[in-house]
């Protein structure tokens, strides 16, 4: 397993299940990961060592779960070696790795999403955006972990973006081309789906909260929560997905000569019968996983193999009808600068029937589990409803303690969905 967040200790879990998974390690892993398999210390960056381990320790099977190992091309790189390996090669992973190309893939294929023009040039950007209405959305291209993407209110807060990524390249190279887009009103939900390249199976939905203050406010984050299923999820608006969105796109993509072959993540906008595409991400989502996978009752080692393998046709999929809610207790600062290296003290008072998957933790010198990263942990319950697996969830946080920690309180209240 490539990573070492709570969307990498979640699939972890999930695959340890398997009859199939005699052992498993995990680049770099965190100290959840480190109760169910072998940490190793290497970067997800470097694939040459990443490779290199695998054929050592006669792996079967890799895992990458973070987008920037895909845009580099890893899956490129194990397949050249005769490796198996689960997620989409360089020109697929494209899809996430450039909103350009994302957005010109979907206007030539009649994909729905929102109107929206691209610019590599700082002066015309600006010309355009003055004569948009408000609000309006400006997105930088390439990868930004979540920085990329700025909703803005007023003319000048949409300039200040621009000037930011084109100008003072506060994200690098990501920020070289831009989109100007409209802004889409709504509710949002990830969709999700396996695919072989030609098959396409549906995930179970989810919803997940970006902003790092209750009622949304304040920055935007890697995502303080998230639930599944959506209220508003029904089967039409499934089916609607699934046609109009996700088959199309894995379609376009082999129409492209870009076969896409993993896990394809829709960010969505659903305004009553419209749905549209916000963006594509090529890998599951995170966190929305740690609330996916705690509802997938079948094997996903022998769901990756059906893909590796191009039969994906002949595995039959099944869901929990339970819901699911998470919660992540996030270091205190954070998403801004924050300090780690705390003991976290009550991992073992929680129920024993809820699931604590470790995003930015690590072990310290006794063994003690220390913070380590902006977001630390993600707890997670199950229920028959939504409002009751968010009260397991509530009722267990306080049980949990570090300096500093914070989460939010509002995750999955879903009030004006009643």
């Amino acid at each position: 397993m490539v990573g070492g967040g709570a969307r990498e200790h979640t699939i972890v879990w999930k695959l340890a299940q398997s009859p199939k998974a005699e052992e498993i390690f995990v680049a770099p892993g965190n100290a959840g990961t480190a109760q169910i398999a072998h940490n190793l210390d290497i970067a997800t960056t470097d694939i040459e060592a990443l490779a290199k381990t695998a054929k050592e320790n006669h792996i079967n099977l890799t895992v990458v779960g973070p987008e920037v190992p895909l845009a580099n091309g890893i899956v490129d790189y194990f397949q050249n070696l005769g490796m198996a390996i689960f997620g989409p090669a360089k020109a697929a992973a494209e899809i996430e790795s450039s909103k350009v190309f994302s957005k010109a893939l979907m206007q030539k294929h009649g994909i729905p999403c929102a109107k929206s023009v691209a610019f590599d040039d700082y002066n015309k950007a600006r010309e355009y955006l003055q004569q948009q209405t408000l609000p309006i959305v400006v997105k930088a291209d390439g990868l930004a972990a979540g920085k990329g993407v700025v909703v803005a209110e007023s003319i000048p807060e949409a300039i200040g973006a621009l000037i930011s990524f084109m100008d003072t390249k506060t994200l690098g190279e990501a920020g070289n081309r831009v989109i100007i887009e409209e802004y889409l009103a709504g509710r949002e939900m990830s969709a999700f789906a396996f695919s072989d390249g030609k098959n396409v199976v549906p995930m179970v939905p989810a919803c997940d909260y970006k902003r790092v203050y209750d009622g949304d406010k304040g920055p935007n984050t890697g995502g303080m929560g998230s639930y599944s299923p959506p209220p508003f999820y029904t089967p039409a608006l499934a089916k609607t997905v699934l046609d109009t969105v996700m088959k199309p796109t894995i379609a376009a993509m082999s129409k492209e000569g870009r076969l896409y072959k993993g896990v394809l993540y829709g960010g969505l906008m659903i305004n009553k019968t419209d749905t549209k595409v916000l963006e594509f991400n090529a890998r599951f989502g995170d966190p929305e996983t740690q609330v996916v996978l705690p509802r997938l009752k079948t094997d996903l080692v022998e769901i990756i193999e059906a893909v590796i393998d191009n039969h994906l046709d002949k595995m039959k999929i099944e869901w929990s009808d339970d819901a699911c809610v998470g919660v992540v207790l996030a270091s205190g600062g954070y998403p801004g600068s924050y300090r780690t290296g705390f003991p976290i003290s009550g991992l073992n008072d929680v129920d024993k029937d809820l699931m604590v998957f470790h995003a930015g933790t690590k072990i310290g010198t006794a063994g003690e589990v220390l913070t380590g990263g902006g977001r630390v942990l993600t707890v997670v319950a199950n229920g028959k409803t939504v409002a009751e697996a968010r009260k397991k969830v509530y009722d267990n946080l306080p049980k949990i303690s570090f300096e500093g920690c914070y989460y939010r309180k509002d995750i999955a209240l879903l009030k004006q969905e009643n």
